[in-house]
């Protein structure tokens, strides 16, 4: 797109939501994307993937020249936007509300709030629902001066404002207001069935109560917040990520979602774009580990049974991904009729990836259940028994070929990951037979976790030059072998993994960031090339602090975490040219993997650090 594109730069957004829906807030008070009920419902704003058809809800001051400003509110997913403009100042409020606790129904409803500061500013509310990804604009219908409805296939907003609303043309509603200093304006989009709203149409709200619900979920937030363990120099950033993974979490199922958007690009104008609002085993399991790590157990133990839930129980049925219901069938699909971000085509819904081999799902739902016992909470009799299973279908599958943590579209291989997760499987699973006193086939499970160390270590292993590779017979570098270590199959000192961190450093660095493979060099089926994956970063200083290198580790998690946006948010990759984020966004593996880093490096800050000298080679 040429540089008159209106799209912002991704990392120009904002993320709410409410633990089961999300939309991302522009700097400029646009919501441009926002999936009501669920995080992977159809978008009703979605012109982040069509400017002209996707739809849009904004609250923009009429001068402008307005400087503005934002943050979240302290412990909190509520977003503080400040508009100055001619001596006067506005605050816009932007959140989801919450319910104070319990099984009552969220409320599904996105809470704007216009606060006057000093002086007075004239404003304008424009909301332009569309329904389906853009693909039909609703009916409106008045349903009083300060309350619309809009009404689409299985869709429906509630509207309402404490200013008149004004329909402007078929589909659209628009306010113009003017605040000062000690007002407040309040603006409420509610989603609803169809049929709820013409029963039960929509009403003004009290702005009691309105005010009252925005206090709730402040205190919600906070309350939740209060409870993460922070420590160490970065412990602002860690909240922050703790806050993004909350909100990626579905309350009702405990599923945990990859990203809350879809088909931005890993590269502008490339077919490297997908759907990434489902539940992924591997990121999933990874966000457990690091909301653990600061405290939050209750969403490990909500993902744990999840994944019990969704496989019903059976290793063999099994799937890599869910629907944040735990949906089997998520067909991949593509959007024609829209454009996407800056021209980047095909948008797709639903995730081809459901259908692939990826062997490494065994590993991290056996080490999850294996930190779970570590914390005091064993394994019943039937979760025994779907463990046993996956130990067992890991034992007699690790010889097959996959399409690895990368979930790669071309032919399978043998990837060092894939197989070093197995042996995950098989280890995690005597470990825990021996410690719970369980009944397990324990002499043919440790001959073949002996068998996959042997395979590893000699297919999987570059004698000459001393490192792992990407795959058997390969001597390709590949960042997911900077993971060897987190699972204990190398200890971090170990010459070979030093020697492979190096490797990996020296093929995939890129501007002080670390691609996460090669794409000229690995055939994964598609065109084009993609920037530096955020979470090897991470994962890289991870390594370097756990090796005594703590200046060399500093550096890199900086030179991460300076990718983030203002908000302190991470997409999954970024483009060192454009000096922009790119991928879905915000990205929860990459938090993930940014709390894992700040985490070590707190620890291994003070333990057995070797003298700066040592520390600079």
């Amino acid at each position: 797109m040429s540089a008159a594109s209106p799209y912002p730069p991704i990392g120009d957004y904002a993320l709410i939501g409410d633990c089961h829906a999300a939309a991302l807030v522009s700097s400029v008070g646009s919501i441009d994307w926002c999936c009501l009920p669920r995080f992977d419902s159809p978008s009703c704003f979605g012109r982040l993937l069509d400017w002209e058809k996707g739809g849009y809800c904004a609250i923009t001051a009429d001068d402008g020249n307005a400087t503005i400003t934002r943050r979240y509110l302290d412990g909190t997913l509520i977003l503080e936007t400040m508009l100055r403009a001619g001596g006067a100042e506005v605050r816009l409020l932007d959140c989801f509300t919450m319910r104070a606790g319990g099984k009552a129904a969220p409320r599904r409803q996105l809470l704007r709030i216009v606060e006057g500061v000093r002086g007075k500013m004239a404003l304008q509310f424009r909301c332009e629902p569309r329904f389906d990804y853009g693909a039909f604009a609703p009916w409106m219908r008045r349903e009083g001066k300060r309350v619309y409805s809009a009404i689409g296939g299985e869709n429906a907003l509630g509207i309402t404002a404490d200013v008149d609303l004004v329909l402007s043309g078929q589909h659209d509603i628009n306010a113009a207001f003017t605040i000062q200093a000690g007002e407040r304006v309040r603006f409420s989009l509610h989603w609803d069935r169809p049929e709820n709203l013409d029963t039960d149409p929509p009403h003004p709200y009290d702005p009691v109560e309105l005010d009252k619900r925005f206090v709730e979920t402040l205190e919600w937030w906070r309350r939740w917040a209060a409870a993460v363990h922070n420590t160490g120099a970065d412990d602002v950033s860690i909240l922050r990520s703790a806050i993004t993974l909350k909100a990626l979490t579905n309350a009702p199922t405990g599923a945990i979602i990859a990203a809350p958007t879809t088909s931005l690009p890993e590269a502008i104008g490339g077919e490297r774009n997908w759907d990434y609002r489902y539940s992924w085993i591997r990121d999933s399991t990874l966000t457990a580990h690091a909301l653990t790590a600061v405290q939050c157990e209750r969403e490990a133990d909500g993902f744990r049974r999840f994944i019990q839930r969704s496989s019903a129980g059976s290793a063999h049925g099994l799937q890599i991904v869910y629907g944040v219901g735990g949906e089997r069938r998520l067909t991949e699909a593509t959007l024609d009729h829209l454009d996407g971000y800056r021209g980047s085509r095909p948008v797709r819904i639903g995730n081809g990836a459901a259908a692939q081999v990826q062997l490494d799902v065994y590993g991290h739902l056996l080490e999850l259940s294996w930190r779970w016992h570590e914390r005091g909470d064993s394994p019943d009799d039937d979760y025994w028994r779907f463990l046993t299973d996956l130990v067992n279908v890991a034992a007699e599958r690790w010889q097959e070929p996959d399409r690895g943590i990368w979930e790669i579209r071309g032919a399978p291989r043998h990837f060092v990951h894939s197989k070093v997760m197995c042996w995950v499987a098989l280890d995690r699973g005597l470990r825990l037979a021996k410690e719970c006193l369980r009944k397990a086939p324990e002499r043919r499970w440790k001959q073949t976790r002996d068998a996959i160390r042997n395979a590893i270590e000699s297919e999987g292993y570059d004698a000459e030059r001393g490192v792992f590779t990407q795959s058997f017979g390969s001597g390709r570098m590949d960042a997911a072998l900077l993971l060897l270590p987190q699972v204990e199959f190398v200890p971090y000192d170990d010459p070979r993994m030093i020697r492979t961190t190096e490797a990996v450093r020296t093929d995939l660095e890129h501007d002080g960031l670390l691609m996460r493979y090669r794409t000229d060099k690995t055939d994964d089926d598609l065109k084009g090339n993609e920037g530096p994956f955020l979470a090897c970063t991470f994962w890289f200083a991870e390594c370097l602090a756990q090796q005594g290198k703590q200046t060399e580790a500093r550096a890199a998690f900086d030179r991460a975490a300076a990718t983030g946006n203002d908000l302190g948010l991470f997409a999954e990759e970024y483009d060192v040219r454009a000096g922009e984020l790119r991928g879905n966004f915000p990205q929860g593996l990459t938090h993930i993997a940014h709390i894992a880093a700040a985490v070590t490096l707190a620890s291994t800050h003070h333990d057995n650090a070797p003298p700066l000298a040592t520390d600079e080679v």
